[in-house]
């Protein structure tokens, strides 16, 4: 494996894998064009296409999927944005005009979690459809749009953990990171001589833990005892996930005026109130059953 990295380049020593000239971009016709958006939008697609698959699975109209896919993907940019810019409003404050710079990256997931929830509530009081059987199906949708989206981190050079020497280690020329994202842990492990960085590929975490997420809501689906309970398995699988790779990352949104990384403390709240939901539902269920 050699020791200067091209800038476009990215590696996987361990795994003997050296990726030549990975673009960031590529030009139609004179537009620029980010290998980021292009992988959000196919993750968009992709997810609404699996929600529609699993409504007419479960005997829905997957029409209702279509026409609250827009709502859904406008409410879940600006809410992940906002969710991002609230918890890293210093890098902000001094040039507010880059809120407005989605090319640069800055979508907070959770924050688009919460948007979507809302506009999935509001549309469904509208439309008088029940919000937990449409959670449950969009679930599906979401975690697929997640499997496929963070590969968008994976071309913007971003979304990493602290250094690693394991099997999955993966090298990033020093000049396409951004010097924010690069730890004292990561540059005390920089061979003289070189000119990258070693890190943990978390975008690549996140993305197969998903697929374990995926299977296990796709198996807990003929379980299900009510309306909502797939979305909480959505909730609890990705939280716990989320929790421990945030852990290891080095570009976390802290609660204001503290080391705490935000989404760490929300994923961890969010897997208790799952879990307390998901008992006391079942248990209403068994004593409804027994009288």
């Amino acid at each position: 494996m050699q020791e200067i990295m091209d800038t476009m380049d990215i590696a996987f020593p361990h795994l003997n894998i050296y990726l030549r000239n990975v673009p960031k971009t590529f030009s139609i016709g004179g537009f620029s064009i980010a290998m980021y958006g292009v992988v959000i939008a196919l993750s968009m697609l992709a997810g609404i296409v699996m929600a529609a698959h699993m409504a007419k699975k479960t005997g829905q109209d997957p029409d209702v999927y279509w026409d609250i896919s827009l709502y859904i993907i406008i409410s879940s940019i600006i809410g992940a944005r906002i969710y991002y810019v609230i918890f890293f409003w210093d890098f902000y404050k001094d040039d507010p005009i880059q809120v407005f710079n989605l090319r640069g990256g800055g979508l907070a997931i959770y924050g688009g979690i919460i948007a979507a929830v809302m506009v999935v509530f509001l549309y469904c009081k509208k439309k008088k459809y029940s919000p937990f059987l449409l959670l449950d199906t969009a679930a599906y949708g979401l975690v697929l749009g997640q499997i496929i989206g963070r590969w968008a981190n994976f071309f913007n050079r971003e979304v990493f953990g602290d250094y690693t020497d394991s099997l999955l280690a993966m090298r990033l020329p020093l000049e396409m990171v951004r010097q924010r994202d690069i730890s004292e842990n990561i540059a005390a492990h920089i061979v003289e001589g070189t000119n990258y960085i070693q890190v943990h590929p978390t975008f690549l975490y996140e993305s197969l833990w998903n697929v374990g997420v995926l299977l296990v809501m796709l198996l807990f689906l003929k379980h299900k005892k009510f309306d909502g309970e797939v979305f909480l398995v959505y909730l609890v699988g990705y939280g716990i996930g989320r929790a421990w790779i945030e852990y290891i990352r080095t570009d976390q949104l802290y609660i204001q005026g503290t080391k705490v990384p935000v989404s760490l403390v929300l994923s961890l709240v969010i897997i208790v109130f799952s879990v307390i939901i998901d008992v006391t539902q079942r248990r209403k269920r068994v004593k409804a059953e027994q009288i």
